[in-house]
This record gives structure tokens, C-alpha cells and sequence, in this order.
């Protein structure tokens, strides 16, 4: 199947960002830094052709991979997960702890890294912040 029988008369979009950064496997800081500028040319764009979606979608891939192998991001803790919520929200403990019914303690426990969320309380707390449930889950 040839491209022009893919994108009819948006091949050359989609040539011409071939041309600008060719989708294969990114080696390097440098090369990392062009695709994600082109990525967010892409982006910005407020109408993409079917051709220039494709391309995004396979170079955001390609970043994606890079950086989960040269940049990882660590995992954090539902104590630091929680303290940073709260940040966020410029609360107090006593104000998450009424919102939520959760023991003001308890959230200090957790907060010190002496106790975990439960799944209720997690429940509780991904409900109060507007958050998915999972962002206090940490993969061990």
C-alpha cells in the first residue's frame, strides 16, 4: 500500500514532516529535543490532517520510549502523593480530614509514611481531590 493510497493528496504533509523528523527510534538528548519541538508544532496546530494525526501519534510514541528508558520518572508513595494534593489545594490536614471523614491521624500517619491508604480511604480521597483512584496506588 503506497502512501499516496493512504492520505490521497495529504502525502505531502505528511512527507514533508517525514522529511523534518523521520520516525525512528530516538538516540539521543539532541534528537529528543527536535521531536519535541516538532510534536508541539503538532499540537499547537488547531486543525490536523489525517496524515499529520498518524505522524504525531507514532512520534509521541517514540518520546514516550525514550524517555521511560533515559528519563524515569520514580514512584511515589500515597504519603507523597497525598502531601502534594494538599499542596496543590493549599490545605490543612484538619480541612482534608473533615472533607473526606477520614481521622485527621490518619492522614497525618500517612503523611509520615507510618501507615498507607486503605481502599475506602483512597476511595475518599481520589473522590475529594477530583483524581483517579490510582494515582495513590504505587506499583511495587
Amino acid at each position: 500500500m503506497s502512501i499516496r493510497t493512504i492520505y490521497g493528496k495529504g502525502q505531502d504533509a505528511y512527507l514533508e514532516l517525514i522529511c523534518k523528523f523521520p520516525l525512528r527510534p530516538i538516540r539521543s538528548e539532541a534528537e529528543l529535543d527536535q521531536a519535541i519541538a516538532v510534536l508541539d508544532e503538532l499540537i499547537d496546530r488547531s486543525k490536523r490532517s489525517a496524515a499529520e494525526g498518524d505522524y504525531l501519534d507514532v512520534l509521541s510514541d517514540l518520546v514516550r520510549q525514550y524517555e521511560s528508558e533515559h528519563h524515569p520518572v520514580p514512584r511515589v508513595g500515597d504519603g507523597e502523593m497525598l502531601r502534594f494534593l494538599i499542596g496543590m489545594r493549599e490545605l490543612t490536614q484538619t480541612q482534608v480530614a473533615k472533607e473526606t471523614g477520614i481521622a485527621e491521624s490518619t492522614i497525618s500517619e500517612v503523611l509520615s509514611g507510618r501507615r498507607k491508604l486503605n481502599r475506602r480511604q483512597i476511595s475518599k480521597m481520589a473522590e475529594f481531590f477530583k483524581v483517579a483512584p490510582g494515582t495513590f496506588f504505587v506499583a511495587e
